[in-house]
């Protein structure tokens, strides 16, 4: 016990001060694609993605899908001076349409749910979170369930998980949506009290990553449900699911 004392004395606090203070990553961190250079692109660059997240127009102008894209890097490099992995960890957004970036006509977004906290005021100090896995790899339940590890101690910003619909704020949805977990999804989503909140968590949430393009049934959860906050990434890091719960409450505003 003294030895533990004495450590943690050594050490300080380690625990995140996001988002207070920025995080940034170390390393050669796979953060979101940025698109480089736009223009005068070759419909090949289409071949590459395996989840079709990048398309040339008629005027060779490459769109980029943040929402489909699984960070595999074969664009990267494939096309080194078009496209780069942003040195960031957020990616959460409040529309689908923020996700997706390059040089196009940008349309309407259109309008947004309001924030959780705009409707739940007294509850921004206490949200319960649920989680429901309608059909993911594991990998996005690893970053979930580090958000409540020492580090990150997402309980300090009022965040706490409940295991019943009933008692939740938000539904933390990952996975896409096979069709064994539709009425489960949506059944927990229908007892949950208002107000309340949906987070897709990864890119199959947000899209149906690679299911979306071999002509399965499997589809993003927005397919389903409305869904207030999408966090792409295959998968997020914690501090990206951290962003999107803190948009969907309100306590922070869209980066995208």
């Amino acid at each position: 016990m003294l030895g533990w004392i004495a450590r943690g004395l050594a050490q300080g606090q380690i625990t995140t001060r996001y988002p207070k203070t920025p995080e940034r990553p170390v390393g050669a961190f796979h953060g979101p694609l940025v698109v480089l250079d736009a223009s005068g692109a070759d419909r090949e660059l289409e071949w590459f993605c395996p989840t079709g997240a990048i398309t040339v127009d008629s005027r060779r102008r490459i769109t980029l899908d943040r929402g489909r894209c699984i960070q595999c890097g074969e664009c990267v490099r494939a096309a080194p001076h078009r496209f780069a992995f942003a040195q960031r960890y957020e990616t959460a957004a409040r529309h689908r349409q923020a996700l997706i970036v390059g040089t196009r006509d940008d349309p309407e977004p259109g309008e947004d749910r309001p924030a959780l906290a705009a409707r739940a005021r007294p509850l921004r100090r206490s949200i319960h979170v649920r989680h429901i896995d309608t059909g993911s790899d594991g990998a996005e339940e690893w970053e979930i369930q580090a958000l409540w590890n020492p580090y990150y101690d997402i309980q300090r910003l009022g965040f706490f998980l409940t295991a019943a619909p009933r008692h939740a704020d938000i539904l933390l949805a990952t996975g896409v949506v096979t069709p064994p977990m539709r009425a489960p999804l949506e059944r927990t989503w229908e007892v949950m009290p208002e107000p309340k909140a949906l987070v897709a968590v990864g890119t199959d949430a947000c899209s149906g990553g690679l299911s979306a393009q071999d002509g399965s049934r499997f589809s993003g959860i927005d397919a389903v449900l409305p869904v207030d906050v999408y966090v792409p990434g295959s998968p997020p890091p914690p501090i990206a699911i951290l962003e999107g719960l803190l948009l969907a409450v309100g306590l922070l505003a869209d980066s995208t």
